[in-house]
């Protein structure tokens, strides 16, 4: 789900034949109980989570979902941490109002189910939130990241959106097309080591295509021992042997931000 479309689809259909009684390794994970500090608002077509620092700021960051929805507290403890480290966060519906990835779903129907939900096709939906952001936030500096599928998005983003300053993808890539590897302004990847969806070969490419055209700082960093998901599904105390790896993910991703939207 992490792959331009057409990657998807092939690589799903052959996971769901290899691996019929697990068809997919990505799961929903430890649901996060969390108090939201942020509202949700309408912008234009799409609904959005939006949550703002308590002193004033000109600097934003969009959160973009993973397959599991815009509602998922995990992803909103994502955008209220980064909200506390003095950004903007905005969390926008980039399904537009369609059904979320249910993880008690039939995984062999999950090709069909995100032909409707293409990960580069959500330019649309980002120009509104873009505009949010500068008319009615006044805000001068943007940054995005992502997880999973919106890590797709996330590295979309960031090859075609120059006013987008920054961007963290977490466990999303693209490939087999030399323009996914141009990209317009920083950008960080995080992957974890034993990814069964994202296997190191791919990243691998990744790092090699990168340092062949990409023209801005950028940095791939693989996290040992570490499964899909684990910066924004896992909780630190359930898991405590990941703990370090979690807080050091997102400790990166803060630091990113930091250093290119500030």
């Amino acid at each position: 789900m992490f792959l331009v479309h057409r990657d998807i689809v092939l690589f799903y259909n052959s996971f769901v034949m290899a691996n019929e009684a697990r068809p997919c390794p990505c799961d929903i994970g430890d649901k996060f109980e969390h108090e939201e500090q942020g509202k949700v608002i309408q912008i234009e077509h799409i609904k959005a989570y939006v949550c703002k620092p308590h002193s004033s700021t000109d600097k934003a960051v969009i959160v973009v979902q993973d397959i599991f929805g815009w509602e998922l507290p995990n992803t909103r403890f994502i955008a209220d941490l980064l909200s506390a480290h003095g950004y903007i966060t905005v969390c926008p519906d980039l399904f537009r109002g369609q059904e979320p990835w249910n993880p008690n779903s039939d995984w062999s129907v999950f090709p069909e189910w995100l032909k409707s939900r293409p990960a580069t096709k959500v330019d649309k939906e980002v120009d509104v939130v873009l505009k949010y952001l500068r008319e009615q936030c006044h805000v001068k500096k943007i940054g995005v990241i992502g997880f999973c599928w919106g890590g797709v998005v996330t590295h979309h983003l960031m090859l075609t959106y120059p006013d987008i300053k920054a961007g963290v993808s977490f466990y999303g890539i693209m490939r087999d097309a030399e323009d996914h590897y141009n990209l317009q302004n920083p950008t960080l990847f995080i992957f974890g080591e034993i990814d069964s969806v994202i296997p190191l070969d791919q990243v691998n490419v990744l790092k090699e295509k990168l340092k062949e055209h990409a023209k801005f700082d950028y940095e791939v960093k693989v996290f040992p021992k570490q499964t899909h998901g684990f910066v924004h599904r896992k909780k630190e105390e359930i898991n405590p042997e990941d703990k370090p790896y979690i807080e050091e993910a997102r400790k990166d991703m803060i630091e990113w931000l930091h250093k290119y939207i500030n």
